[in-house]
């Protein structure tokens, strides 16, 4: 298992002026209760800065390989994806702020809804940080790591849930047109109490201004490895972007595929 999502493309700054934005929101729902994440809070941060300009950003879905970049300094961003397979549905939502300029913080949810089983739901909280920022043609080093807690799962045990460590080498060829990513980590699941090397290995290849293909593998100790192979696309550029991915293991028939938006805002934290 890898880091939590979160990859790279450049673009130049744009200037925009939003006039009568609709409310966007994702509804992800988690046993007994609703949770809405309202876009449209999003959208009234870029208003109030004016939007005179849109800083670089570093794209993430639908990639479970993790990148050498985290969200642009004192600016925030709302990742949320389904993932269906034959016999279950996931909702995700995961919220990222970056408050120092090199720490980004994510606390985010997910909903699994299992055929003939009892829902759950999972919640993550990890930091990342960079040793190495990658830049255009050169390379970034960086150390992400994380915390899953499973309610359900641990709910008659006093537990701190699974631990990962995740080390993401990003690589950028040809002016960030092509942008390489080599995962290397450890996962530690508390139920089973054992340690796993995980894996992953990624990249991203531009197809034109807004659009970007997406392939990687990624896997933990000898076991068989699953791939993705998406499409990531800005609908607004630096500010709204949407991703489909197609899922499956090597050698076998978990396939899956998932769907996603993005959202991004300019800085704005103290």
């Amino acid at each position: 298992m890898g880091a939590i999502l979160i990859a790279a493309c450049d673009s130049k700054m744009t200037k925009f002026h939003l006039i009568n934005l609709s409310c966007w929101f994702v509804r992800i729902t988690v046993k007994n209760m609703k949770v809405f994440f309202l876009m449209r809070f999003y959208l009234s941060l870029l208003v109030m800065c004016d939007l005179a300009f849109v800083a670089p950003a570093y794209a993430a879905r639908p990639m479970i390989a993790d990148d050498a970049r985290v969200t642009d300094a004192k600016a925030c961003q709302l990742e949320t994806w389904v993932k269906s397979t034959k016999n279950m549905t996931e909702y995700w939502a995961l919220p990222a702020c970056n408050f120092t300029g090199n720490l980004e913080v994510t606390l985010g949810a997910a909903s699994r809804q299992t055929k003939g089983a009892e829902d759950e739901t999972d919640f993550i909280l990890q930091g990342k940080t960079l040793f190495k920022k990658l830049e255009t043609n050169s390379w970034g080093l960086g150390v992400v790591l994380g915390n899953i807690e499973h309610p359900l799962a641990d709910k008659t045990k006093n537990t701190l849930g699974d631990f990962y460590v995740n080390i993401p080498t990003s690589i950028s060829y040809w002016d960030d047109k092509f942008v390489l990513h080599v995962n290397a980590g450890l996962f530690y699941d508390r139920e089973a109490a054992k340690t796993n090397k995980t894996w992953g290995l990624g990249s991203e290849t531009q197809l034109n201004k807004n659009t970007w293909l997406i392939a990687e593998a990624y896997g933990k100790n000898q076991e068989t490895a699953y791939y993705q192979l998406g499409l990531r696309h800005w609908l607004v550029e630096n500010l709204l972007q949407i991703d489909a991915a197609y899922g499956n293991r090597l050698s076998s028939d978990e396939q899956w595929v998932n769907i996603g938006l993005r959202i991004l805002t300019v800085p704005f934290l103290p």
